[in-house]
């Protein structure tokens, strides 16, 4: 039953004896539950008037007289905030209205908080923190709801159950919403002592900042989210940061990293909720406009993809609800190739460069030759490029690579490193003398891979020959090793001559 001021101004008078009203106006508040007024009295004290319309807002109001009384005043005392308390109330029928002292401060809409600035929105937040740091023995006195994390959500999918059954909310938004209730990464909060109903109609803001905190009908242990869903509705992303950010150096450590996930949700699913009631209560204009907001949210979402409130992405939906497949890639790879490939081609490189460390059968080992930095699978590679001063037979400068143990002798005029042979002197073998030159060669190919050669051959130290004390070579003589013969009945060994240099 809906009241007027000067109604509720006479009722004043019978909750709290000795007021005197001089002047009464009405105030916002819940204009589904709740007729509300501002009165003035011959003292120029002020008093707030809240009259319930129906049984279960009545029922609010009885919860939140006990929750006021289960705040001692050292608790009161430590909030950076005041709270209402109640002077009188007044029974008509199975209704009681309530009178409470009047608090400094006045209601902004969420328009012009935004636009006070950066201060408020921190006030805010350091407001929202210091209520989740109420001790829980408080909600426990009262006798209050408590929930676990687990119990909460259990209690989202149950009334997201009740919503399904009306038939009329979008599949689509039911879909979403089950998707994150049944993300349960993003169900592991601490349960805190939260507001219930914190929105800016229960904030009285005085020069800035939050005067007084009203309310407290819905106080319980939960999901501390509830009291930022709100904020969903502000248009500036940056107010919703600056409370958060506010929050979270409050509380610190304990701040929750999904708290906005949960919020966005459940300012999603307060549509479901309202229009849910409005069903049960048979109201035709509530029905119709719950509908309304509803369709309105599903084709935002459609469009423009909403708020997370899911750690998990929920996948694509069309208007029934269904799962869209994605499309496929347009460059994507033939399914008879690509990763196959790809591992062949790996294998290939691993066993080329295991290839360069093996000897020829029953040889000795080979030691690995200088090479191109690392290519591509399946690129040429350069293992033996032809030198500086000689151009590429085939006009490229590298070469396929083969088989290490297929590889011609390195040429003499080819760059030596400390990695592939012994140091030996910078002087190069004179050209003009081809008999000399080959035998040098001949001889390095012999001390490469002729495993009946003595093992004193192959250790000879070259560079530590050319470091001696011997007279530098002149004319014919080159720094190539010289040809030793072996006597066959077991003499010394003795230098080759020229004769023994033209045997086969």
């Amino acid at each position: 039953m809906k009241r007027s001021p000067m109604e509720l101004a006479a009722i004043a008078t019978a909750a709290v004896p000795g007021l005197t009203p001089v002047g009464v106006a009405g105030i916002p508040d819940d204009p589904d539950d709740f007729d509300s007024a501002l009165i003035l009295d011959a003292q120029e004290n002020r008093w707030r008037v809240r009259s319930p319309r129906h049984e279960e807002s009545s029922m609010r109001l009885e919860t939140e007289l006990t929750a006021l009384r289960s705040f001692t005043p050292g608790i009161r005392a430590a909030l950076p905030f005041r709270l209402p308390s109640v002077a009188g109330t007044v029974r008509q029928g199975s209704l009681r209205t309530f009178v409470y002292n009047h608090l400094p401060g006045a209601v902004m809409d969420l328009e012009d908080l935004v636009a006070a600035g950066g201060s408020t929105a921190s006030d805010i937040g350091h407001v929202i923190a210091a209520i989740h740091a109420l001790p829980e023995e408080l909600v426990d006195r009262a006798d209050l709801p408590v929930y676990t994390a687990e119990e909460f959500r259990q209690r989202r999918l149950n009334e997201l159950d009740q919503s399904a059954t009306t038939g009329r909310i979008p599949p689509r938004l039911l879909r979403r919403w089950e998707h994150a209730l049944e993300d349960i990464a993003l169900w592991r909060f601490n349960p805190r002592v939260v507001h219930g109903d914190l929105h800016e109609e229960n904030l009285l803001l005085e020069h800035g900042t939050v005067a007084a905190v009203t309310g407290w009908t819905d106080l319980r242990i939960g999901d501390p989210a509830d009291d930022f869903a709100w904020l969903a509705a502000a248009h500036e992303q940056s107010f919703t940061d600056t409370v958060i950010e506010a929050y979270t150096a409050s509380r610190g450590e304990l701040a929750d990293p999904h708290i906005m996930r949960r919020a966005a949700l459940a300012a999603e699913f307060a549509l479901a909720q309202w229009f849910t009631r409005g069903l049960a209560t048979n109201d035709a204009e509530r029905i119709a406009e719950g509908e309304q907001m509803l369709r309105d949210l599903d084709a935002d979402i459609a469009e423009f993809g909403g708020q997370p409130i899911s750690i998990v992405e929920p996948p694509r939906m069309d208007i029934n609800g269904q799962p869209i497949p994605e499309p496929a890639p347009a460059d994507e790879a033939d399914p008879g190739h690509g990763d196959d490939t790809t591992l062949e081609a790996q294998e290939a490189d691993q066993d080329a460069a295991a290839g360069q460390h093996e000897g020829p059968a029953g040889g000795t080992a080979v030691p690995p030759h200088p090479t191109s930095s690392p290519q591509a699978p399946g690129a040429a590679v350069s293992h033996w490029g032809p030198a500086d001063d000689e151009p590429s037979p085939t006009g490229d400068d590298t070469v396929a690579a083969t088989d290490p143990a297929d590889q011609p002798p390195l040429p003499d005029h080819a760059p030596a490193t400390a990695q592939d042979e012994p140091a030996v002197a910078e002087d190069k073998v004179p050209d003009e003398d081809p008999d000399h030159a080959d035998a040098a060669a001949d001889t390095t190919a012999g001390t490469a891979g002729d495993d009946d050669e003595p093992a004193f051959l192959r250790d000879i130290d070259v560079a530590s020959e050319q470091a001696s004390d011997a007279p530098e070579p002149s004319g014919d003589e080159t720094d190539a090793l010289p040809l030793i013969v072996l006597d066959p009945e077991g003499g010394d060994a003795r230098p080759a001559t020229e004769a023994d240099r033209q045997q086969p």
